[in-house]
């Protein structure tokens, strides 16, 4: 099934039988919409929408040909930020159709990051809806664009952000903005369906199509590019291994709680449904463990995706035992580290013997190793299953500059389809992680056993990651500074049973002053993103220092969880 790892060393190469996929994501929605027509494609619960696959193409190409009808062209870049919703997938495969770039944004982000976001890939539409519970979106973008309120829609004039011209409204007309069915509305003329048809003349599937932000351990965000072929090749490849082509459409009823702007729910969710005919079911808003047990009980789900934290939430819902969850076979556990008693747990409670663990990053599209169904579960447990086709994995031994032996840890670089075009506009931070020789650099450090399974050992950035969300310390750090009374900050994870890690942020006060922990978190509310604010705040008069002078930080974090007691 997968060519074993030769010699004693760390180097593996996936299977190449089969050919890789020449097709842009709107030529595949057309195959499957051809193939299942009357097949259920999109369950949204929450806004009472069910789609056939044949409805959503039709819904898809009115989009894609209301965005080029509203002024925007192949290349320019679109944001979606908000919540999982129909109007996710509706631009995310709209966009794909037309040949605009989709930009997957935060839905927690606040101003100054989303400022941030929009200002480095020079973002000319923006869709959102007008507020989730306590965001208020269409008023954060007033805060960087005052002209919002008095722009007439489809022709804003920002003097932050000079790219931008074009705002949308998912749920609610809004002074400045255009509504999303009114662009739909005018994608269904005959007219604008035409220069559809002569847009998608041009496009290749090697075009950018996504770009999902990421960051490094310099702490600002970059943007990784992926193209129609990064995508198709790795959610077909994904579909593969998970024998998709060979089971039933009852089989195929997979529910997603995850984001749609990670990887994880865009390509493993979105994208693995449409190359498959399978029904892609969206459970909530933003991920609610008790939601996703009733989607699976309403909607007959057969395949249940999360991180290991949505897993640890689902298992310790109260009345878990009393649903009803016998249609689940198998699920896909992703986004962060999964603990070997969680894995056992979620096979042994939730009956899923087809569960896999996957292990990627956004710069991968996002996934290079992943086991099969038929695994044993201490090979799923164990490890992050064997490398995929057309992907090449070494992991090296970095101080001696050669490949590592097999069973002893070093750092993991992939190479294939997979790895993405590049950072938007940033081609020296593009040369750090992928060298001349195309390998790319994970910054994950990992072991291999003769078999050809990997095991993620650690990381070589300092990057946390809560419950699945990816945190960088140089980030917070940086907005930390920004604090009066703050002389000196570092921030570590810590570990936590139910998030995997917790923020703690360690701060040096300057001279004579003083404050408490809920004064520094009550600091940050509203000026960066809830899942950021640190758990833990403490006070410290130093920090482990290297002899040349650099924090210790993995120093630093146990003697934090000593302090801590955890």
């Amino acid at each position: 099934m997968v060519p074993l790892p030769i010699g004693g060393l760390s180097y593996t190469q996936g299977n190449i039988k089969n050919h890789l996929i020449s097709k842009t994501v709107g030529q595949c929605l057309e195959a499957t919409a051809q193939t299942v027509p009357e097949r259920e494609a999109l369950v949204v619960f929450h806004e009472n929408i069910r789609l056939t696959f044949a409805q959503l193409k039709e819904e898809v190409d009115k989009a894609a040909s209301g965005l080029l009808s509203i002024g925007l062209c192949k290349g320019d870049r679109l944001g979606m930020w908000g919540p999982n919703s129909y109007a996710w997938v509706l631009m995310q495969l709209a966009t794909a159709h037309a040949g605009i770039i989709l930009v997957s944004v935060n839905p927690a982000y606040q101003a100054m990051e989303l400022e941030y976001t929009l200002k480095k890939v020079g973002c000319k539409a923006l869709v959102f809806p007008k507020q989730f519970k306590t965001q208020q979106y269409y008023n954060i973008l007033k805060h960087i664009c005052p002209e919002l309120e008095n722009a007439q829609p489809g022709a804003l004039k920002s003097q932050r952000l000079p790219d931008l011209t074009i705002a949308i409204s998912v749920d609610a007309p809004l002074p400045g903005t255009l509504l999303l069915d009114e662009v739909v509305a005018a994608g269904s003329t005959q007219q604008h369906l035409d220069q559809l048809k002569y847009t998608q003349q041009f496009l290749s599937c090697h075009d950018p199509i996504n770009i999902q932000f990421t960051s490094g351990t310099t702490g600002s965000p970059k943007g990784a590019t992926l193209s129609h072929y990064n995508i198709v090749n790795n959610s077909s490849l994904m579909g593969e291994r998970l024998k998709l082509h060979e089971k039933t459409a009852e089989n195929l009823r997979m529910v997603l709680p995850c984001p749609l702007y990670h990887c994880l729910g865009s390509v493993g969710g979105t994208m693995v449904c449409l190359m498959y005919g399978a029904t892609l079911i969206l459970s909530s808003p933003i991920f609610n463990g008790k939601k996703a047990l009733e989607a699976i009980i309403r909607e007959r789900g057969s395949f249940l995706y999360g991180t290991p934290t949505m897993f640890v939430d689902i298992l310790n819902q109260p009345d878990f035992s009393s649903y009803d969850i016998s249609t689940v076979y198998g699920g896909m556990i992703g986004g962060s580290t999964a603990a070997p008693e969680l894995v056992r747990a979620v096979i042994d409670k939730m009956n899923m013997k087809e569960l896999v663990i996957v292990y990627g990053t956004t710069e991968n599209s996002p996934v290079t190793f992943m086991n099969f169904p038929e695994d044993t579960v201490e090979q799923k447990a164990g490890s992050v299953g064997r490398v995929m086709p057309h992907t090449e994995a070494r992991i090296m031994n970095m101080e001696a500059g050669t490949l590592a032996e097999l069973n002893t840890p070093g750092e993991l670089f992939v190479r294939g389809y997979c790895v993405m075009l590049g950072y938007w506009g940033e081609p020296q931070k593009t040369e750090e992680v992928v060298g001349q020789d195309k390998w790319y650099r994970t910054g994950d450090i990992a072991m291999m056993d003769e078999q050809g399974f990997c095991k993620i050992v650690g990381r070589s950035k300092d990057m946390i990651i809560r419950g699945g969300e990816n945190i960088y310390p140089a980030e917070l750090e940086d907005f930390f500074y920004t604090h009066p009374k703050v002389q000196e900050v570092q921030v570590v994870g810590v570990k936590d049973d139910r998030m995997g890690e917790e923020i703690c942020a360690c701060i040096r006060l300057k001279n004579g002053e003083k404050t408490t922990p809920e004064e520094i978190k009550a600091f940050c509310k509203g000026k960066i993103s809830h899942f950021k604010i640190p758990r833990y705040i403490v006070f410290v008069t130093d920090y482990p220092l290297t002899i040349s002078g650099k924090v210790q930080k993995f120093k630093l974090r146990e003697q934090m969880e000593r302090h801590l007691n955890l």
